[in-house]
């Protein structure tokens, strides 16, 4: 591993002690207990779960005041670990559900967490994998409205087809991802009634689903501190990265006991991250005034382009794991399985990580890195070397703005690999052996009450 630190940074890069060892060849799926082999404790208000939801217990929580209930995936800790004195609260990615941390029982981050004795929550936000809506007949039903939508997403997927292609000269068979588009379109048109308010942004998720969340999972599990542990990948860091800014500036006691992020920053303004060539891809959504991105389909339309002969868009696949870090089985699977319907409004409030003073309010009043100093929570903050979207001068970015005793920075990955992309530090398979057991250190050291 390749700890980062630059020169003008003096910072301690803390050592892992007392890890658990593993052999290379020691299979993931017999160290981690699949779901069959934990118990459920009695207790709970759990919902009957769906198959794709492989968590020990499924809970929704409503939001208040608000038409959606959000989904927790919920995995017991392992009889065979101590109790962990704060539960641990898991927050993915823009547009992602709860599957990119348990992939399956061998390739699993929430499955590890719960077998080394945490209490671990997988939130999904509003119109997010599982959550839902309290009423689902007041959606879209009028067929002047869905007529315009049909519309808008057709044209949304022309000019984006078009941003594509222009992206990727010199490109002589560039066919058929238009056509692709319609298609999954039509599938996608059938949750139309889903997407009528479908107008939330970034601010939504910190200001009540998180913390909705929070509260709920503390009424769950009681810790005696009323603190719980926090790891965010991507947009889950960013969450918390904000709601640590926004504590500070209100002088407000924190909920979190520690908190990790994977491949997060505020600002994104000193990287080269690959997002800011797919920024356009804000611009067709507001040319057209469509209310919602269709990540999901767009990815299922892309991903056999990018991933079968002649290998048109092979350029996505790195934008989300590095060569050689993901079994192609798994890698398709998340692709598919783990991305959803995004709101306008989220994309274009995430992108002002692009502008001066990174990532700032709905109202454009308050910047959250401005506050980050004031934090007085612990912060891991874990970059992958070959991280396109969040790249480690990302994080670092970020990351320096912590009191330095607060905060640990690492970037993992080797000259001659392995390599860790955006999406490696949660689910590469070597992620198991280097990044897990780091995230444990770091978590037990400040698990105390």
């Amino acid at each position: 591993m390749v700890a980062f630190a630059p020169s003008d940074l003096r910072w301690a890069i803390h050592a892992p002690a007392g890890l658990p060892s593993f052999s290379a060849g020691e299979p993931v799926a017999a160290v981690v207990s699949p779901p069959q082999m934990l118990r459920p404790r009695a207790g709970g208000k759990t919902s009957p779960k769906p198959s794709v939801c492989t968590a020990d217990e499924l809970h929704y929580v409503p939001l208040p005041n608000n038409e959606w209930k959000l989904a927790l995936w919920r995995y017991l800790p392992s009889p065979q670990r101590s109790r962990r004195n704060h539960p641990l609260l898991l927050l993915s990615g823009v547009g992602t559900n709860a599957i990119g941390y348990d992939l399956a029982p061998g390739s699993s981050f929430a499955r590890y967490m719960s077998h080394q004795g945490f209490d671990t929550w997988i939130l999904e936000v509003r119109g997010a994998g599982l959550s839902a809506k309290v009423s689902q007949d007041e959606g879209l039903q009028d067929a002047t409205q869905v007529s315009t939508i049909t519309s808008q997403l057709r044209e949304f997927g022309h000019g984006l087809g078009n941003i594509v292609e222009e992206s990727q000269q010199p490109i002589s068979q560039f066919t058929g991802l238009q056509n692709r588009f319609s298609i999954t379109v039509e599938d996608f048109l059938k949750q139309l009634h889903l997407i009528g308010k479908y107008n939330w942004d970034f601010d939504h998720y910190l200001e009540e689903d998180v913390p909705t969340a929070m509260d709920y999972i503390r009424n769950q599990c009681r810790p005696k501190d009323g603190k719980l542990l926090a790891i965010g990948h991507s947009m889950g860091g960013i969450l918390l990265y904000a709601m640590l800014s926004q504590n500070g500036s209100r002088g407000k006691c924190t909920e979190l006991a520690s908190v990790i992020t994977l491949g997060s920053s505020l600002d994104y303004t000193t990287s080269r991250s690959s997002l800011k060539t797919l920024l356009p891809l804000v611009d067709p959504a507001k040319a057209v005034n469509l209310p919602v991105v269709p990540l999901g389909a767009l990815l299922a339309a892309i991903y056999p382009l990018a991933s079968h002969p002649p290998y048109l868009l092979s350029w996505l696949n790195p934008q989300i794991s590095a060569e050689n870090m993901m079994h192609p089985e798994m890698f398709e699977r998340l692709v598919l399985k783990n991305f959803c319907t995004i709101p306008a409004k989220l994309l274009s409030q995430l992108s002002t990580v692009f502008q001066k003073g990174g990532l700032r309010n709905r109202s454009g009043t308050f910047f959250y890195k401005d506050h980050l100093h004031k934090s007085n929570v612990p912060v891991l903050a874990l970059a992958g070397d070959r991280d396109l979207i969040c790249p480690p001068e990302a994080v670092y970015e970020t990351a320096k703005l912590i009191p330095e005793d607060l905060v640990t920075y690492k970037v993992f990955g080797e000259p001659r690999g392995p390599n860790y992309g955006h999406y490696d530090l949660v689910g590469g398979r070597m992620a198991f052996y280097q990044v897990y057991p780091y995230i444990i250190e770091f978590l037990s050291r400040h698990d105390r009450v």
